[in-house]
């Protein structure tokens, strides 16, 4: 079994010795990508498992060892690591824990801090916890982030985000039940094929495979029919989390409902334009302008491409670009409103109904006041600019009843269904 070491201010450190016999755990939140990026850790020679269990238990046991006035989804993540090593499958002499830590003003940076106050209140103290961050934030000698894993990650936000979109828009509607989640599992498992090659990363090989990848799901039979298309919005996690927001979108699906969930891509670019807008507002060190920026128009060259690729088929709708969600909140929100998802989750309410999904569920997780300024305070602003929405506000915490949410959503898709009924 690897030594435990620790570093100068006590903290149990991931070590060379441990990345060898160690089995990493890795919260789920947005199935598809994450299995993508746990994919392209293993690449890099860790043993890395992406955890699926779910349930009552996890809420109880993130109540049993975090405070309930942390938001949610910092209970259920912490909650669902001491269930999986409450479970008994993994060895604890030889498992560790992953987390990402932005640095930003989210609380979501310091979930790392409660995590660990949680393993010591469990007795699971020797468990050690990685930081994965690129923000020079923690280090650990047995974890290092390189460039190839940073770009494969980057790659599988558009993959991810293009395989999302596509299997949201054929499932309503496809006349073979699963043949889109066969068709997305088949793409998961040839990217990362590629990506081990260090495959599929260039501008030109996206623009190839996500080409592909549209023309494959446009083979998918469909029956198109009138149906009450459904966005959802909210906090990052609970927006795209089962977990989270109790299996929204299959309740939706069991409505009779087309989903649209707006991709990580766009929020990736909002974080990286707010560094460059930080920098011209307040100073900063202008090397950094200059590589945030080249950053920035990497990502806006990649989103160009997808939103090309889903375009050669007609039957599909293509994201709009970031610049255009971007132009959506001139004048109802200031670009200033950054912590969170900040603007941004007013301008992708505004994006839904501009796209046709004006029937939209705004997901509020416990403790979340930028998702409460920016999601439930702007309703009222974003019906006055486009009267077509309908939202609903949706709270989810641990009292909240999965009865209670539903019923309040089918009283949204109530006014949106006879809408439809008019409409045809």
């Amino acid at each position: 079994m690897a030594e435990l070491k620790f570093n100068k201010e006590g903290r149990l450190l991931f070590t060379k010795e441990m990345k060898k016999e160690y089995t990493i755990l890795c919260p789920m939140m947005a199935p598809i990508h994450f299995q993508l990026f746990v994919n392209v850790i293993k690449n890099c020679g860790y043993n890395v498992e992406l955890l699926t269990n779910d349930g009552p238990n996890v809420v109880q046991e993130g109540l049993k060892y975090v405070h309930n006035d942390t938001c949610y989804p910092a209970l259920l993540v912490i909650g669902q690591f001491i269930d999986a090593l409450h479970s008994g499958k993994y060895d604890l002499d030889r498992t560790a824990l992953m987390i990402t830590q932005t640095g930003g003003g989210c609380r979501a940076s310091n979930y790392i801090h409660l995590l660990r106050k949680a393993l010591k209140k469990a007795g699971l103290e020797k468990v050690p916890v990685v930081s994965l961050n690129m923000s020079g934030l923690e280090s650990n000698p047995g974890f290092h982030i390189t460039l190839p894993m940073i770009r494969k990650f980057i790659a599988a936000v558009v993959y991810g985000d293009a395989l999302m979109l596509l299997d949201n828009q054929i499932k309503a509607y496809e006349e073979v039940p699963g043949e889109s989640s066969r068709m997305v599992e088949k793409w998961i498992d040839a990217l990362t094929e590629q990506f081990n090659k260090g495959q599929g990363l260039s501008l030109k090989q996206q623009k190839e495979n996500l080409n592909r990848i549209v023309k494959d799901f446009a083979q998918i039979k469909m029956n198109k029919r009138p149906k009450i298309k459904v966005g959802i919005v909210g906090e990052i996690y609970v927006k795209y989390s089962a977990l989270g927001n109790n299996y929204l979108e299959n309740f939706l699906a069991e409505q009779d409902c087309e989903v649209n969930v707006p991709g990580i891509l766009n929020f990736a670019l909002f974080k990286v334009d707010n560094r460059l807008e930080d920098i011209k507002l307040y100073g900063g060190n202008s090397a950094k302008f200059v590589v945030v920026k080249a950053l920035m128009d990497y990502l806006l060259k990649m989103q160009n491409i997808l939103i090309r690729a889903v375009e050669t088929e007609p039957k599909f709708l293509a994201p709009v670009t970031y610049a255009h969600t971007k132009s959506l909140v001139k004048g109802v929100i200031g670009y200033g409103d950054k912590m969170g998802e900040g603007w941004l989750l007013t301008a992708e309410m505004l994006e839904l109904v501009e796209q046709g999904y004006e029937n939209i569920v705004c997901t509020q997780p416990f403790g979340c006041l930028p998702n409460h300024i920016c999601g439930k305070g702007m309703i009222h602003r974003i019906k006055a600019v486009d009267e077509r929405s309908n939202i609903v506000p949706i709270d989810y915490d641990p009292s909240a009843t999965r009865v209670n949410q539903e019923n309040r959503i089918k009283l949204m898709l109530a006014v949106a269904r006879e809408k439809l009924n008019q409409t045809e």
